[in-house]
């Protein structure tokens, strides 16, 4: 009796569960069905882009090189007879540098002198018509390779300053054999260093942007940390006909006089390059945005009511104002000044006064 007045119940309870269900559907049906909601337009302010007249002056920073450097070496290991220079002295061009063992030399002079003397003989018989042509011309091929091989080892035994310059490396001794292996100091096989440090040489790295305006003869200030009231003149003699596809700058020599050998190798300087008056965007500060944890920059245009994503790079600054450079932006571009905060690319916005 108890399990049949159950029945009731348990149907009952069914029934209303199976309401709320099907009222539940409906709902849920009735929500997706709904028309969506329309994200309302954000106030933003603009200001017209237009291009302003600016010198253009660009700034690095770079490292003094030695307009020529050479580690001197002989073509053949041997023993070193005698090292002419130290560390610092100055040399003149074909000074002499080093000089090294000349049995061999002198052995090939010996060779030669003999066939000169033989070569002479036989010159005076082929003019009898004593000996055949053949026999000549061999003899003449053996001392032209010979005396071939002595101008070579004249060269490669007594060693001459190849440019005038300072000696900034030495790495052997009176009596030393050079076996030809790389040295400690330099990981080069050398005897001595030899650079020229008059004129000296700057190499900028700079930007491709700024490629069509880099011309040779251009000239360049030239700063030291260590002479504060020094300026020197640099002049471009050399650019790089490519870009680095990793940087985007190309490579830019400057020829640098070093007056009163003030400047040396492997100094710090700062370069600045005047190229001219250009066209550019000038812009307020606040309204460049840096895209959090990169280095990547933008503004927000408006374009069709909606805000668009403009990625920049910055050139000058000049005080509370930003050089903007992009090939997406234009004159008459209604720049974001105020609310860019709080967009996102695509935004809705509505321009206030």
């Amino acid at each position: 009796m108890k399990y049949l007045s159950t029945i009731p119940v348990i149907l009952i309870c069914g029934l209303f569960i199976s309401g709320c269900s099907s009222k539940a559907k409906h709902a849920t049906e009735a929500t997706l069905n709904a028309a969506p909601v329309e994200k309302a337009a954000i106030p933003v302010k603009v200001a017209t882009l237009a291009k302003t007249k600016i010198a253009r002056t660009i700034d690095y920073t770079a490292s003094v090189l030695p307009f020529q450097e050479v580690n001197m070496a002989p073509s053949t290991p041997g023993r070193i007879d005698k090292i002419y220079v130290e560390v610092g002295d100055k040399v003149n061009r074909d000074d002499k540098l080093f000089l090294m063992d000349r049995t061999q030399l002198y052995q090939l002079k010996l060779q030669m002198s003999s066939l000169t003397k033989d070569l002479s003989r036989l010159d005076t018989l082929l003019r009898s018509g004593s000996v055949k042509q053949q026999q000549y011309d061999q003899l003449k091929t053996q001392y032209d390779v010979t005396k071939t091989n002595v101008d070579f080892m004249e060269q490669n035994t007594l060693m001459k300053a190849p440019f005038s310059g300072i000696v900034t490396g030495k790495y052997f001794e009176d009596g030393e054999v050079y076996s030809g292996a790389p040295t400690t100091q330099t990981g080069r096989s050398a005897v001595i260093t030899l650079m020229e440090i008059n004129p000296l040489k700057v190499n900028v790295s700079i930007s491709e942007q700024y490629y069509p305006l880099i011309k040779k003869g251009m000239k360049a200030d030239i700063t030291a940390d260590v002479y504060k009231n020094e300026k020197f003149t640099g002049t471009v003699y050399r650019i790089s006909p490519t870009i680095n596809t990793g940087t985007r700058a190309f490579n830019v020599e400057l020829e640098l006089p070093n007056k009163n050998d003030l400047l040396k190798p492997g100094m710090f300087v700062r370069v600045s390059m005047d190229l001219g008056e250009v066209e550019t965007f000038v812009v307020p500060a606040y309204t460049v945005m840096v895209q959090e944890g990169t280095n990547t920059r933008f503004v927000y245009v408006e374009r069709s009511k909606q805000a668009t994503r403009i990625e920049v790079s910055i050139g000058k600054r000049f005080d509370d104002q930003l050089e903007i450079i992009s090939d997406n932006l234009k004159e008459g571009d209604n720049l974001v000044t105020e609310g860019q905060a709080r967009l996102i690319n695509g935004d809705l916005i509505e321009i206030v006064m």
